[in-house]
């Protein structure tokens, strides 16, 4: 089907303004891309843009731009250079339309992998990713180490595709992670992950688990059923996978289409929770066993604990999902084995930043992220003799009852910690020193945050600025210490703050 602005104006329900009557009928050849990586034909999708904008995009010659939001004298901007603006009411929506338009493109025999759950997305995209990779076939994922390029508030999915399209081959798999809960301010992208879901028509969907996240735009754990269930709904053929470990994810089986095959992984922690007889050996069910220390399908090992790069339960959890849909994929378990194996984790994943002493950096963000790094942290730091250090960062301007559940999740591990005569002495930051406008730390966040702490009896030391938290770390820890970095926004430049600050030692020295 041939495609003109009309039509487009027309496929996104979108009203035009700054009309060019000769530009609205041609046919339109380009790509769907952001404003600054826009060329010549191209159309450009923004939820907002400004008269600077639409100067821009005329001037690279863009034929067209998509906005939900019109700012400043952008339509008077538009109607004098007769440059065509879509106005639409729901961004998603466009980007969903530009998403399926790239993906017949460039992949329209691809087999397609759609990851959604509140916690682990971004690993088992990435582990699904380097496994295909490497095999040496045509593969492309927008998981990125700070999970930016997951949702339909931008054309970053498209773009990605594209960029890769443009240089090679015609891909044969598209893995794809969706962010299970969307929107910005308090604007929530109602039916993200169906969305998203559908315009990729996959034949593959994992769904990781479901938490509490996203306080500022969903208030219940059902809100949150509601959003990711969507994945499954809008599967119409193949597999979904299901974390058999969570209850919620597993009763997702019930909304499936009857077409779709159902598939679980699991850790089998709780022997009396299910009927396990000959599980080992079930045909639909991925499953590591912690007393053997293997992961098995079909009653056969597959991969031993000691062959894993990572011991933790979460990142196990990331394996078995990720094994369940390359199996799902028809992947020779060679090349899984050997992918799982030789895996190099995201940035900001249970990633190890020193040896002596030992640094973890990682990207938890919600209560059950953090409970499972901490729990997995203290027991690779089992020395007695040594000091656990957690640099905590609170999440900025994401409301209070988030920074609250962070805060007792993090109490709840630090006591537990404590229950083991572990040595714990915490950190906790607002990183003003760091974060943009969009994550600064508000005065109600900090005192919530810190408020639960108190009403624990946690000791901790506050700081503002990150690179103070760091730099008391830093003068204090032993070479037998270990120190945990957690949070999000707030602790994503940790890293380059701890070489500055070594950096500054040395010179003063």
């Amino acid at each position: 089907m041939k495609l003109n602005i009309n039509s487009i104006a027309e496929a996104v329900s979108g009203r035009i303004i700054g009309n060019n009557f000769e530009s609205i009928d041609k046919e339109f050849i380009g790509l769907f891309t952001v404003l600054d990586s826009a060329k010549e034909g191209d159309i450009v999708i923004r939820h907002w843009i400004n008269e600077k904008g639409v100067k821009m995009a005329n001037e690279k010659g863009v034929i067209a731009i998509i906005t939900e939001n019109i700012l400043e004298n952008s339509i008077e901007v538009a109607e004098k250079l007769e440059f065509p603006i879509i106005i639409v009411d729901e961004i998603e929506h466009a980007n969903g339309f530009a998403l399926e338009y790239t993906l017949n493109l460039f992949g329209a025999k691809s087999k397609k992998v759609i990851v959604s759950g509140t916690n682990g997305k971004s690993t088992t995209s990435h582990l699904i990713f380097s496994i295909l990779y490497n095999m040496g076939v045509n593969v492309v994922t927008n998981t990125d180490s700070k999970s930016e390029f997951n949702t339909l508030i931008d054309p970053m999915v498209s773009k990605l595709i594209s960029d890769y399209g443009k240089n090679n081959k015609q891909l044969d798999y598209v893995v794809i992670e969706v962010s299970e809960v969307q929107g910005w301010v308090n604007r929530l992208m109602k039916n993200h992950a169906y969305i998203m879901t559908k315009v990729t028509n996959p034949d593959v969907t994992v769904v990781t688990n479901m938490a509490m996240d996203h306080i500022n735009l969903v208030n219940s754990i059902e809100e949150i059923y509601d959003e990711i269930s969507g994945a499954v709904k809008a599967t119409k053929k193949g597999t979904i996978i299901l974390n058999k470990n969570d209850l919620l994810v597993e009763s997702l089986k019930n909304l499936k289409n009857d077409k779709v095959r159902d598939f679980y992984f699991f850790y089998k922690d709780n022997l009396n929770e299910y009927n396990l007889n000959n599980i080992d050996e079930e045909d639909n069910l991925v499953l590591f066993d912690p007393y053997k220390k293997i992961i098995s399908y079909k009653g056969k090992a597959v991969l031993k604990l000691d062959e894993i790069p990572f011991k933790s339960r979460h990142f196990i959890e990331n394996i078995l999902a990720s094994i369940s849909v390359c199996i799902n994929l028809d992947i020779p378990l060679k090349y899984i084995i050997d992918g799982v194996k030789s895996y190099k984790p995201l940035k900001r994943r249970f990633t190890k930043l020193n040896e002596n002493p030992l640094v973890i950096d990682d990207f938890a963000h919600n209560p059950d992220g953090i409970k499972a790094t901490v729990d997995a942290f203290s027991k690779m730091s089992s020395n007695q003799d040594s000091v656990l250090w957690i640099v905590s960062a609170i999440r900025g301007s994401r409301g209070i009852k988030i920074n609250e559940l962070n805060s007792q999740a993090l109490s709840d591990s630090i006591l537990s910690c404590k229950n083991s005569n572990m040595k714990i002495k915490l950190i906790v930051s607002n990183s003003s020193d760091v974060v943009d406008g969009s994550n600064i730390v508000k005065l109600n966040e900090e005192r919530s945050f810190l408020k639960i702490l108190k009403k624990n009896k946690i000791d901790f030391i506050h700081f503002d600025k990150l690179h103070d938290g760091l730099n008391q770390v830093y003068n204090n820890a032993k070479t037998n210490d270990s120190i945990l970095l957690i949070g999000a926004q707030g602790m994503d430049p940790a890293e380059e703050v701890l070489k500055t600050i070594k950096n500054e030692k040395n010179c003063n020295s």
